[in-house]
C-alpha cells in the first residue's frame, strides 16, 4: 500500500501526479513512492537528528487512541486550511477535508476492528476520530498517513481522486486500486484495521520485530540496503506499509527531495508527526516553544511575518525560522511583547517578531513559522499561513514590433513583483542590445496590476543593420527570479538608413508562345527592400510597367525575411511580324535596373478544331444536343458554342467518350458533350462551333433542325 507523492503543503503545487500506491498484503516491489520527497513543503523540520530507522513511533503512540476528539481533530483541520479556494475540476466540486463529509456504512466488527454503525453526513474530522476508537489506532497516526498519503490536510484545492485513494489502501503500484476500498471511509478504516493486521503478525515473514532486517533505500536494489533492528510492532507495521528506509540523503534534506537513491515515507511519517504532534516516543510537550503567527502581510518585493515565540525553559529571545516555499530564514523572537508577561509569567517580554523576508515568486506561498527549542524539548511549529506574493521574475508584453530605415521601434510594457519602481528593458535586434527604461505611463495597467501604478510603460526606436533581423525584448530583474523574456522573438525585415543603390537580383525563368501571345515567368526583388519592385516589359520598342507581387515560396524560402511576393507571369500581345521580348528588374531606389532576359518571339499559327454535331432532339424546356470537339493544339477540352435564333449558349466538351480518346489518342478522351439548350416550344435550328483554345477559326460543326 504505496502512497500518492505526499505534499506538506498541498496548497503550493498542482495535483500531485497519479503514482498508484503498491499493496502490501505480500511483501511488495514498490516505488518511492508512500512518500516521495516533498519539494512543495516549505516546512524544513530540525527533528530528522532523532529518527530511528528501528523505532520509528513507540507501540504506545501508535495506539493511543485518546490524543485528539472529534471536536479537536475538526480545529485541526481548520487551522490548516484557513481558506478553502473551493470551485470544481473534470472530477467534479473541490471540497477541503475541513469541509468534507459523506455517508457511512455499517462495519462488521472482528479481530481487528470493533466495527462501525453507519451514519448519514459524517466529517471528515468524525470518521478519523471514530474509525481510531474502532481499531485502536492513534488518530494522529491516522492524520499523518492522510498529509503524507494524499496531501489532504493542508490542500487548499484537493480533487476528488484524492479522496478515493487518501490513505494509498489497497492501491498496488502494479494495478488499479481495488475498488471496494475506494472512498475516503473505506480508505482510513481500511488502512486502520490494515494497521492491526500488521502489528498482529499472524500473516507476514519479514519485519518482525526484535529481528534485524536488511531494509532497502530504494526499489532499485542497486541503490542498496543496511540492516535495521527492527524494534516494536509498529514500526514493523509502518514497514509493510512503505517497505524503504530513508538513506542520508532522504534524512539531511528534510521534507526535500535527496539524490536518486532516496525513499521518503517513512521520514515523511516522522516529520509531520514530530512537527505536528510531538515526539513519537511519548513524553511531555511542556519543554518545546510556544508561540503565535498573529500576522502575514505582502507587499511588492517581501512578505511581513508577525508574531511571539518564546521557550518555557528559559527568558532570553529565542530564534524563530520563517520558511517561504522552503527556503528558511531565521530572525529573533526579541521585540517587546508587554502583553505576555500575564501569561508568562517570569519569562519577560522581549518574545515578539517582525520580520520581512523576500517574497520569491508571484502566485500563492505557504508561510510556516518555528520556534526553536532552547534546552529540553522540540522546535515548535508556530503556524503556517497561505498567502499572496508579489514577488520573481518580470512579467510584461509587447504591444508592438516595427522596421523602419535602419532602426526597430518596439513597445509595450514591464515591471517586476520585486518593486513599484519603472524597471529596465532590453531591446535585441541580431545580438547588439540597447537599455530603455519601461517608466511611461500606461492607464490600461491600473486594472491588470493596482498595486504597481502605472508607469510602466516603454517605447524605443533603435539603430539596426539592415536585413532580417530577430528582436527580443527582455525585462531586466530586480531581486527574485531572472530576466524574462517579454514576448517570443519576433523576425523583421530592415531596411537600410540610406539606400546603398544595390542590384536588383532576379530570374526569368521561362518564355512561352501561345498563337499571339507570349507569357513571360520568373521573379525579381531588389536586396535594399523586402517590398515588391517593378518588372518592365519590353515587346519592340514599346515597354510596359507591371509589378513581380505574386507568391513565390520557393524564394520566401531562399531569401529569409524577403517573404514570398516577388513572383511574375506577364502576357503581353505579340505583333503580326514578331519582336524581340525583353523583361528588366527595376531598382527601388538608387542604382541601375537589371535585365532578366530578353528573346525574339513570333505569333504560332493555331490549328483549327473539329468534331461532329451528332443529334438535336426536343425535350421538355429546349434541345437535347449531343457530339464531340477537339482542338488539334491541346488535349484539354474546349468550348462548343450553341446558337438558336441568334442566341448563343456556351457549353464544354469535357464529357468521356472513350471512342473519341481510341479515334485520337493523342488529345484523349474527354471531349463529349450532351446538353439541353433552352428553347421555345416551336419549330428551330441550332447551330454548334468548335471555339479554338488560341486565335485563329471557330468552325462551324453543323447546324440541326427540330
Amino acid at each position: 500500500m504505496l502512497a500518492i507523492v505526499a505534499l506538506a503543503l498541498a496548497v503550493l503545487t498542482p495535483a500531485v501526479a497519479d503514482a498508484t500506491p503498491a499493496s502490501a498484503s505480500v511483501r511488495p516491489a514498490v516505488s518511492v513512492s508512500h512518500g516521495v520527497a516533498d519539494a512543495a513543503t516549505s516546512i524544513r523540520p530540525t527533528t530528522l537528528a532523532g529518527f530511528n530507522a528501528g523505532n520509528i513511533i513507540s507501540d504506545a503512540v501508535f495506539t493511543n487512541n485518546s490524543t485528539m476528539t472529534a471536536a479537536q481533530i475538526q480545529d485541526f483541520f481548520n487551522a490548516k486550511v484557513p481558506n478553502c479556494l473551493g470551485g470544481s475540476d473534470q472530477y467534479g466540486p473541490i471540497i477541503c477535508l475541513k469541509d468534507f463529509r459523506q455517508d457511512t456504512p455499517n462495519k462488521t466488527a472482528d479481530a481487528y476492528c470493533k466495527g462501525y454503525t453507519a451514519a448519514g453526513g459524517e466529517s471528515a474530522a468524525t470518521i478519523v476520530y471514530r474509525v481510531s476508537q474502532s481499531c485502536g489506532i492513534n488518530p494522529q497516526v491516522l492524520i499523518v498517513m492522510l498529509q503524507k498519503e494524499s496531501g489532504l490536510v493542508t490542500h487548499t484545492w484537493p480533487s476528488a481522486w484524492r479522496y478515493a485513494q487518501a490513505m494509498g489502501q489497497a492501491c498496488p503500484d502494479t494495478a488499479p486500486c481495488d475498488p471496494s476500498f475506494a472512498g475516503f471511509f473505506q480508505q482510513v478504516y481500511g488502512a486502520a484495521r490494515q494497521m492491526q493486521i500488521y502489528m498482529a503478525g499472524r500473516y507476514f515473514t519479514w519485519y518482525a520485530p526484535g529481528n534485524t532486517w536488511n531494509i532497502l533505500y530504494n526499489p532499485n536494489t542497486a541503490c542498496g540496503s543496511s540492516p535495521v533492528y527492527v524494534a516494536n510492532k509498529a514500526t514493523s507495521a509502518l514497514y509493510y506499509y512503505t517497505p524503504y528506509q530513508p538513506n542520508a540523503s532522504a534524512l539531511a534534506a528534510g521534507y526535500g527531495e535527496g539524490d536518486t537513491c532516496g525513499a521518503y515515507g517513512n521520514r515523511n511519517f516522522y516529520n509531520y508527526f514530530t512537527d505536528w504532534f510531538g515526539s513519537t516516543q511519548g513524553g511531555s510537550s511542556a519543554n518545546n516553544p510556544v508561540g503565535f503567527v498573529d500576522a502575514v502581510t505582502s507587499t511588492p518585493g517581501s512578505i511581513k511575518v508577525r508574531g511571539w515565540s518564546l521557550d518555557p525553559d528559559t527568558s532570553s529571545s529565542i530564534s524563530v525560522d520563517v520558511y517561504v516555499n522552503g527556503n528558511g530564514y531565521r530572525t529573533s523572537a526579541n521585540l517587546a511583547r508587554p502583553d505576555l508577561s500575564t501569561h508568562y509569567p517570569g519569562l519577560g517580554i522581549n518574545h515578539g517578531f517582525d520580520f520581512t523576508v523576500p517574497a520569491p515568486i508571484w502566485g500563492t506561498v505557504s508561510v510556516c513559522a518555528y520556534g526553536i527549542n532552547v534546552g529540553a524539548g522540540n522546535n515548535q511549529l508556530l503556524g503556517c499561513v497561505s498567502t499572496s506574493s508579489f514577488g520573481g521574475s518580470p512579467f510584461g508584453a509587447v504591444d508592438d514590433v516595427s522596421a523602419g530605415k535602419g532602426t526597430v521601434s518596439v513597445s509595450g510594457w514591464a515591471f517586476d513583483p520585486d518593486t513599484t519602481d519603472p524597471i529596465a528593458v532590453h531591446v535585441y535586434v541580431g545580438g547588439a542590445g540597447t537599455p530603455t527604461v519601461a517608466n511611461l505611463s500606461r492607464s490600461d495597467l491600473a486594472r491588470v496590476i493596482p498595486q504597481y501604478g502605472t508607469n510602466h510603460g516603454y517605447q524605443a526606436t533603435v539603430n539596426a543593420a539592415p536585413g532580417n533581423q530577430t528582436i527580443c525584448i527582455y525585462g531586466i530583474n530586480v531581486s527574485t527570479g531572472t530576466n524574462s523574456l517579454l514576448a517570443p522573438c519576433a523576425q523583421r525585415f530592415v531596411p537600410p538608413a540610406t539606400d546603398p543603390g544595390t542590384t536588383p537580383i532576379g530570374r526569368l525563368d521561362g518564355i512561352t508562345v501561345a498563337g499571339d501571345q507570349v507569357t513571360l515567368r520568373g521573379w525579381a526583388l531588389d536586396p535594399d527592400t523586402n517590398s515588391s519592385i517593378a518588372v518592365h516589359v519590353y515587346m519592340g520598342g514599346s515597354g510596359a510597367p507591371y509589378v513581380a507581387d505574386q507568391n513565390r515560396w520557393d524564394i520566401a524560402a531562399a531569401f529569409p525575411g524577403y517573404g514570398p511576393a516577388h513572383g511574375f507571369s506577364i502576357q503581353r500581345p505579340i505583333p503580326p511580324g514578331g519582336a524581340q521580348v525583353c523583361a528588366y528588374a527595376i531598382n527601388d531606389g538608387k542604382g541601375g535596373n537589371v535585365t532578366l532576359g530578353c528573346q525574339f518571339v513570333a505569333p504560332v499559327s493555331s490549328a483549327s478544331p473539329f468534331g461532329v454535331f451528332e443529334s438535336a432532339v426536343a425535350t421538355a424546356g429546349g434541345v437535347q444536343v449531343t457530339g464531340w470537339a477537339i482542338d488539334p493544339d491541346t488535349s484539354a477540352p474546349i468550348a462548343v458554342h450553341f446558337y438558336i435564333d441568334g442566341v448563343g449558349v456556351p457549353k464544354v466538351a469535357d464529357q468521356d467518350r472513350a471512342d473519341v480518346g481510341a479515334a485520337y489518342p493523342s488529345s484523349g478522351p474527354l471531349h463529349g458533350f450532351s446538353a439541353i439548350i433552352p428553347a421555345g416550344p416551336t419549330s428551330h435550328t441550332v447551330c454548334a462551333y468548335a471555339i479554338n483554345d488560341a486565335p485563329g477559326t471557330n468552325p462551324l460543326l453543323s447546324c440541326r433542325s427540330f
